[in-house]
């Protein structure tokens, strides 16, 4: 895809409509997977709202997503404007109980990735007009 190709298609998501995203969480809604949003649907959305080829956006989701995940892996913060954050999270050795057993066990060390909604997306799912206050 072109650069060209991306940053057209990048403006274009910022012009769907509310009306746009009603009437397409209300179609995700009387499917069967229970209104979980998939990458195979964001490409299917791209494809219908903005012209590219099917090839075209399910390529342009991938990339987005793997470099959120390049990010990660690198320990940079990742910062989506109106959107949010993920950031990593060392989290320390500390002790855990077996549920089924009682029987106590350790569990390791880990990094964690972590999301914090930014406020315009709080707004908008407490039902607000995503004005920030």
């Amino acid at each position: 895809m072109t650069t060209s190709n991306m940053v057209a298609a990048r403006s274009g998501v910022a012009r769907v409509s509310a009306e746009q995203l009603d009437d397409r969480q209300d179609r995700r809604h009387e499917d069967d997977n229970m209104g979980a949003l998939t990458k195979a649907e964001l490409a299917e959305h791209l494809h219908a709202e903005l012209g590219l080829s099917k090839r075209e956006a399910k390529y342009m989701v991938e990339a987005f997503f793997e470099e959120i995940r390049g990010c990660l892996r690198e320990n940079e913060q990742v910062k989506l404007s109106g959107f949010g954050n993920f950031d990593l999270r060392d989290k320390r050795e500390r002790p855990g109980r077996n549920p089924k057993t009682g029987e106590e066990i350790p569990i390791s060390a880990r990094r964690v990735v972590t999301f914090r909604p930014g406020q315009k997306l709080k707004c908008q799912v407490e039902g607000h007009d995503g004005e920030v206050h």
